[in-house]
C-alpha cells in the first residue's frame, strides 16, 4: 500500500456536488492499493498513520499524533499512486489493483483506521469521480509505502 498523508486544517470530499466527508484539524490520506497488499500491510500502515507525530506540541515541535490530539481522518482511494512513468508520457496503472481486490482491502483499511483511531473516519467512494479539497497545514506531506517501510 502506498499512502500520501497530509496534515490539514480542513479537508472535504465531494461527489456529484454533495459533500461526502468533511473534517477540520486532522489528516487527509490518499491510499493506493496493489494486488500484493495484505492484512499485514493494512495493520502496519494504519498504525503508522494514527501514530505519526506530525502535529505541533505546546512548544511548536511536531511531537503529537492525530490520535493524541483528537484530530480526524479522511481516507480516499487513489489508484494513480501506483502510476508507472518510466516509459513515455502516458502513465501505466498496471500495478494498481482492480476493484474486485481493491475494494475489500480499502474497506479493511477503513475498519482498521477506525479501530486504531478509536472513532469513525471520513471516506471517499471507491471509483467515484471525487473532488477533494484541502488546506494543507504546514505544509506537511508524508509519503509511505508499506513495502518499503521507510
Amino acid at each position: 500500500m502506498r499512502a500520501v498523508i497530509q496534515r490539514v486544517s480542513m479537508a472535504s470530499v465531494t461527489i456529484n456536488n454533495i459533500i461526502r466527508s468533511s473534517i477540520g484539524n486532522g489528516l487527509l490520506v490518499l491510499v493506493g492499493i496493489e494486488d500484493a497488499d495484505t492484512a499485514e500491510d493494512i495493520e502496519w500502515l494504519s498504525n503508522k498513520i494514527v501514530n505519526l507525530r506530525i502535529f505541533n506540541d505546546d512548544q511548536g515541535v511536531m511531537n503529537v499524533s492525530v490520535k493524541e490530539n483528537g484530530g480526524d481522518i479522511i481516507l480516499v482511494s487513489q489508484f494513480t499512486l501506483h502510476a508507472a512513468t518510466k516509459k513515455g508520457n502516458r502513465p501505466s496503472y498496471i500495478r494498481a489493483s482492480k476493484p474486485d481486490i481493491a475494494i475489500p482491502l480499502y474497506e479493511k483499511m477503513i475498519a482498521q483506521l477506525e479501530k486504531d483511531l478509536g472513532k469513525g473516519i471520513g471516506t471517499g467512494e471507491f471509483g467515484a469521480d471525487m473532488k477533494v479539497s484541502l488546506l494543507n497545514d504546514g505544509p506537511v506531506t508524508i509519503i509511505i509505502d508499506s513495502k518499503n517501510k521507510e
